[in-house]
């Protein structure tokens, strides 16, 4: 009796691995490849392609193991070199992965954008950038969607414009020195001003003057080749300037000319605790004016005097007292009214940063 070799139906083959696809004429092809590397043979970094090719045969199914024929390579690519045209899927094909995989990566870029941004823009108002939270709500906001198939700078660059459209928001600028001979001293200064560009230093030595500026990112390549032209010398010193003084609350309120649904959205409970303590101490500040003897209650915990009986209760679930107690537990002084708010803002912008590496 003869016994015959029976083949599993159904049988899926190279599932391990990342496939990518081309459509060319109606047909599909498609290759096998390690995973991981297709991305980086695109960006430049991985160069051997038997590091990418996980064979260098063409599919017409590759979790199949089903083979593209001849004919269609011939007809497709006008060759039949299974190198050549595992090339050419390899550059303009497209990379199949999952859908979770797919949302992890658009929502890592997403962030990657976003972190660029928060580097390279600031408040007009307090001249300090914006936390990584607020920028991702504003971007939100303007219904950005990330392109797998361009760089983050790139995307970066064009949120920045849009968010210039309809928030207060620009770029930061360069902190940049410019050395030059002493003859191009007064063109150098003209096109200075020209470019509103806040001059921190200047230094003659000997027949050169040496400028520390701080100017708009879009003016570096006419500075760069204004200088190359007058054989002078540019260094940068700061990519991007940010204000390194002390933070306070005040700075980070909303600003009074952006939209209403902005304004709702910049709100913190930081900013709402400081209107509430202020609203008491002017409604304090005028019982006095007036001459009525209220009394005055103290609050241990935070050394300082907060109002009549009803303030005094409202005092106790405040953030302030709250933030006291948390700190009297630890053994730690009591923090003023603005010495805690600005604990609490940074407090809050670790918390923004701290999923973020830059």
């Amino acid at each position: 009796m003869s016994k015959t070799l029976v083949q599993p139906i159904g049988q899926k083959r190279l599932t391990n691995v990342a496939v990518v696809r081309l459509k060319k004429r109606g047909i599909r092809f498609e290759i096998a490849c390690y995973k991981n590397k297709v991305l980086s043979w695109r960006s430049g970094v991985e160069k051997d392609l038997d590091e990418v090719l996980q064979s260098q045969t063409v599919y017409s199914n590759v979790s199949k193991g089903i083979l593209a024929k001849s004919k269609d390579l011939m007809m497709a690519f006008g060759t039949d070199d299974n190198s050549k045209i595992c090339l050419e899927i390899l550059e303009k094909g497209e990379l199949q992965v999952a859908g979770k995989e797919r949302e992890s990566q658009l929502s890592s870029q997403f962030r990657d954008v976003a972190t660029i941004v928060m580097q390279k823009t600031i408040n007009p108002e307090t001249q300090r950038p914006y936390t990584i939270s607020m920028i991702e709500r504003l971007m939100h906001e303007i219904h950005f969607a990330v392109d797998p198939h361009s760089s983050s700078k790139k995307q970066a660059l064009e949120v920045i414009r849009e968010l210039q459209k309809q928030f207060p928001i620009k770029r930061s600028p360069m902190r940049l020195r410019l050395i030059v001979p002493e003859k191009n001293i007064s063109p150098l200064m003209e096109k200075l001003n020209a470019w509103n560009a806040s001059i921190a230093s200047k230094e003659v030595s000997g027949n050169q003057l040496s400028v520390v500026c701080e100017m708009e990112p879009g003016f570096f390549r006419e500075c760069d080749s204004m200088m190359r032209n007058w054989q002078g010398r540019l260094e940068i010193l700061s990519v991007s300037v940010h204000v390194d003084e002390d933070a306070h609350v005040n700075d980070y309120e909303d600003h009074e000319t952006a939209p209403s649904s902005f304004e709702r959205q910049s709100v913190d409970s930081a900013s709402e605790l400081n209107e509430v303590v202020q609203n008491q101490l002017t409604i304090s500040t005028e019982n006095a004016n007036a001459g009525e003897q209220v009394k005055q209650h103290k609050c241990s915990t935070c050394n300082a005097l907060v109002g009549d009986a009803k303030q005094y209760r409202d005092h106790f679930k405040s953030d302030w007292h709250k933030h006291n107690l948390k700190r009297k537990t630890r053994q730690l002084p009591p923090l003023t009214l603005e010495e805690c708010m600005t604990d609490i803002e940074l407090d809050d912008a670790k918390n923004d940063l701290k999923d973020y590496s830059f």
